[in-house]
């Protein structure tokens, strides 16, 4: 790293309640001599609010890769430059990661600056297991192309987490309930840390039914959270792709080999594997 560049802080904004600034992003705000913003137009609503006076510059997902190099110059010249999003930690769904890795390639030292973020939040308050969840971000706008990525994570155990536009809430819940089934466990967290903040969790037919029932429940920013998959017991532990694979090698080779070899592959247990072999040659 060049310590005569300047450094690149990647910092969290608020996602609702002013009050959730750090004293660190203040300073920080405050110090360099440019901010990157997502929209100056909004951005410059919070500076004002804390009496920041630190220039603002476009950062956005239409420009991001173009004006790289205005930010880079700056940085390489001395000045230290802030990054921040409309609301939240930025580069989660938000613009800023093309600029961070073109300032890393550079040598130039960046920093986060740790603060909200949503899908954070609401995990945190959710009650569905946290030690370990996948983010899926904004899924297709679309209903064909919502419900192929929702196949794809159908039989994701870990916790899943999207975020969603109001005006597609409804649409999104009911895909789905659709391709997770009405059963599964969900949590929808809206207008997190503002006046009507709502955190509503129940099984997908439910939850969808409460959307639909209330239009002001489709209002506001939305993470919706789901309960990860859970391998019922018996011969339908195993996943579709599991049982694809053990015929396949069922039909090539002895059973005991291939309950091994399924097991290589898949990750399912052999015992298991084996057990559900023999089954599916009991009822040939």
């Amino acid at each position: 790293m060049n310590s005569a560049t300047g450094t690149l802080y990647v910092v969290a904004t608020p996602i609702g309640n002013l009050d959730d600034i750090s004293a660190r992003a203040l300073k920080v705000l405050r110090s360099v001599a440019l901010i990157a913003a997502e929209d100056t137009r909004h951005s410059i609503r919070l500076l004002q609010h804390f009496g920041i006076a630190t220039p603002l510059a476009a950062c956005h997902e239409h420009n991001e890769r173009d004006e790289g190099g205005r930010f880079l110059a700056r940085l390489q010249a001395g000045d230290d430059v802030a990054l921040i999003s409309d609301a939240g930690t930025p580069l989660i769904s938000d613009p800023g990661y093309h600029l961070v890795r073109q300032v890393r390639a550079a040598g130039i030292v960046v920093v986060p600056v740790p603060g909200p973020c949503a899908l954070i939040a609401a995990l945190s308050a959710a009650g569905l297991p946290s030690d370990r969840f996948i983010f899926e971000g904004f899924l297709p706008a679309k209903a064909v192309g919502r419900r192929a990525r929702l196949e794809l994570v159908k039989e994701e155990s870990r916790t899943l987490i999207f975020y969603e536009a109001p005006h597609r809430i409804l649409e999104c819940l009911e895909d789905l309930e659709a391709v997770f089934g009405g059963e599964r466990m969900a949590v929808l967290a809206r207008e997190l840390t503002k006046t009507f903040e709502t955190l509503k969790g129940l099984p997908l037919a439910e939850l969808r039914a409460w959307v639909a029932a209330d239009s002001n429940h489709q209002r506001g920013e939305c993470v919706v959270l789901v309960a990860g998959w859970q391998a019922p017991e018996g011969d339908e532990a195993l996943s579709g792709e599991s049982l694809r694979v053990l015929d396949l090698l069922l039909k090539e080779m002895p059973l005991k080999r291939a309950a091994a070899l399924a097991a290589e592959i898949t990750g399912v247990r052999k015992n298991l594997l084996y057990q559900v072999a023999l089954d599916r040659q009991k009822d040939v």
